[in-house]
């Protein structure tokens, strides 16, 4: 056997391959003396089938099996022999050998790169810093307010916050234009289901009241042939419907999950989520900074073959989401190509995160592991059926692990840059609108 490597780029390999035919027809025989042994045919008994007939049936499949042992067998003493870490399948190209005495093939593969870890001292991470106090519960406490509200109708003139029903025509120069008419249409005056100068022609009309009003539709609006466009509604109210928001008391406690409807138990057992829910927002935060000063310090070239594996993953992904939706994905098309940008970050992150772990010995620890699980489980009415149930399977426990290791390259990250903490509000912390 003789073999040649030639260099494509920085990751792709081409290493020219020949092995001698006289093996390969070895290898042949040897394949169609087994198959003899236990072959059927019409005529004869079981392993008494002639080897001529063997060869004339089943050759060209033992050919095709041996050639293709032969050129795994060749490729991986070379792989090993050079110490390569194969990215993805490689691809066999035949040659034109010089002679009938050997077969020679080419394969092309990609490697996976090698990781030298760059210097972090120079980048920076901010570390969000927010308690939670009476103010924070007491603006949780008012959103599941908010979610559990009820409607009565009322005889007065609308209101912000009032869901109003009425039945709309839009024109533009006169004609009714697609999209622009509704009977019985309901929305919440406030909530932005509707632009706001339309909202603003229904404040202070009454039910059975009627108005005529002007206005543009903003130059990004979703429809096209509407954008930037002036155009005329005549709206009807049919109805208004008062908000009632429930009262913070034992009834509502209840609904909440705290059985004996103690108000004083709610409070506690909303602070204690809040909790847990701004210690993974901030964790998620110092996260999302710590993956970009790797991939900044780190600027590596990744195999495509990794690349195409985890696009056609994302775009799998996509499609299980979309049926979770009640949406037939089959009518949906999802290409991979669609996901290669994020595909190609997570590919990277993946590689530089591996080496991390392995260099500075960021592994999970068992105990590591139970803590995090036994965290995971406070928000459950039973904490420790969750916690059985990832101990059950070693797929679970897996994921957990994943999690810890995460999270011990974040730490170390963290200590190996200038952080510094940064107060930041509640609503800016949860992603809430100018404190809605």
């Amino acid at each position: 056997m003789q073999n040649n490597q030639e260099n494509q780029s920085a990751l792709e390999r081409r290493i020219d391959m020949s092995v001698p035919m006289a093996d390969i027809e070895k290898e042949v025989e040897a394949r169609l003396k087994r198959m003899a042994r236990t072959v059927k045919m019409p005529g004869f008994r079981p392993g008494k089938v002639p080897m001529k007939i063997v060869s004339q049936t089943y050759g060209p499949q033992a050919r095709s099996e041996a050639i293709g042992a032969a050129v795994e067998r060749v490729f991986g003493d070379q792989i090993r022999e050079q110490n390569l870490r194969i990215a993805g399948s490689p691809r066999i190209e035949p040659k034109e050998a010089a002679n009938d005495a050997v077969l020679e093939f080419s394969a092309v593969f990609e490697i996976y790169p090698s990781i030298v870890l760059g210097e972090l001292a120079g980048q920076k991470v901010e570390r969000p810093v927010l308690g939670v106090g009476d103010a924070e519960v007491d603006k949780t406490i008012d959103v599941l307010r908010k979610q559990r509200t009820t409607f009565s109708e009322t005889d007065r003139e609308a209101r912000e916050g009032d869901r109003v029903v009425i039945d709309f025509v839009g024109r533009k120069d006169g004609v009714e234009f697609e999209g622009g008419k509704a009977d019985d249409f309901p929305f919440v005056i406030g909530a932005g289901a509707m632009l706001k100068d339309f909202e603003a022609a229904v404040l202070g009309l009454k039910a059975g009241e009627s108005r005529t009003f002007d206005m543009s539709f903003p130059d990004d609006y979703h429809a096209a042939h509407l954008a930037g466009q002036a155009v005329q509604f005549d709206i009807a109210v049919k109805r208004i419907e008062e908000a009632q928001l429930p009262a913070i008391d034992a009834d509502f406690a209840r609904a909440l999950g705290v059985e004996d409807g103690d108000v004083t138990k709610l409070r506690e057992e909303v602070k204690a989520n809040l909790e847990r829910e701004v210690k993974r927002r901030i964790q998620a935060k110092i996260k999302e900074q710590v993956m970009e000063a790797l991939l900044t310090v780190n600027p590596i070239e990744v195999p495509k073959a990794l690349v195409e594996k985890e696009s056609l993953q994302l775009a799998e992904n996509a499609k299980r989401d979309l049926e979770m939706r009640g949406m037939n994905a089959k009518d949906i098309p999802v290409e991979a190509a669609w996901f290669a940008d994020q595909a190609q970050r997570r590919v990277k992150l993946g590689l530089i995160m591996a080496e991390v772990v392995k260099s500075k010995e960021l592994f999970a620890k068992p105990e590591q592991i139970r803590t995090l699980v036994e965290e995971m489980a406070q928000s459950y009415e039973d904490p420790s059926e969750l916690v059985r149930w990832y101990y059950s399977q070693p797929e679970r426990l897996a994921q957990a692990e994943a999690v810890v290791i995460e999270d011990n390259v974040v730490e170390w990250v963290v200590s190996q840059v200038e952080a510094t903490d940064k107060d930041v509000s509640f609503d800016e912390l949860m992603g809430n609108s100018a404190g809605a």
